[in-house]
């Protein structure tokens, strides 16, 4: 049975089989028994590395412990409102701070933290590649002139980009970092999205 790790674009956790290409947390979210309880413990919510000096993670989510987290791909944990690890992906968070304009994790944190927390939103101007929209109560990434239909395994369906109407669920900070072509130590988009 698969555990409730996987993060949505719109940061629910679900249960599914299948791999993501990165990793992260937000703090423990899970009970003794290994049942998520909460949605988040700390406004610190990172994306990291799938494998860093040999680390191992398992088992998973054991009590007391932060909740392992596995997102598709960065544009995902974007979406969720994840920011680079400081640990793991040094340069990358180091590059992130650049371009939000800030000098210290626990500013940006708060700043995305607001950002998680306010309803999906209107952006103006051209959407860039990974930021992700809903329709019909879904997530849909934005891929060049197309969106592509988010699941856990990967993208499916294509439709056109919608501007005028798009309802963006990435946090604005992150797609601002997005707009600026960002590309990091992760894999901003799993192999699905050019298929």
């Amino acid at each position: 049975m698969p555990l409730r790790n996987r993060v949505t674009p719109l940061g629910e956790l679900v249960a599914d089989p299948a791999r993501g290409l990165v990793y992260g947390n937000r703090g423990c979210l899970h009970n003794g028994h290994g049942e998520i309880v909460r949605r988040f413990q700390v406004k610190r919510w990172i994306a990291c590395r799938l494998e860093f000096k040999g680390w191992h993670r398992s088992p998973l989510m054991q009590p007391g412990r932060f909740t392992e987290l596995f997102f598709l791909d960065e544009a995902t944990a974007f979406a969720a409102g994840h920011r680079p690890c400081a640990l793991c992906r040094r340069e990358d968070y180091d590059r992130f701070l650049e371009i939000v304009g800030e000098r210290r994790a626990d500013a940006i944190d708060e700043r995305l933290h607001a950002e998680r927390l306010a309803p999906p939103r209107g952006v103006p101007g051209r959407l860039p590649e990974g930021v992700f929209v809903l329709r019909d109560d879904g997530p849909w990434l934005v891929l060049g002139d197309e969106l592509r239909r988010w699941t856990p395994a990967g993208y499916v369906e294509r439709l056109p980009l919608e501007t005028g109407r798009a309802t963006v669920i990435t946090p604005p900070s992150l797609v601002e970092v997005l707009r600026s072509g960002w590309q990091g130590a992760v894999p901003l988009l799993h192999p699905t999205a050019a298929q």
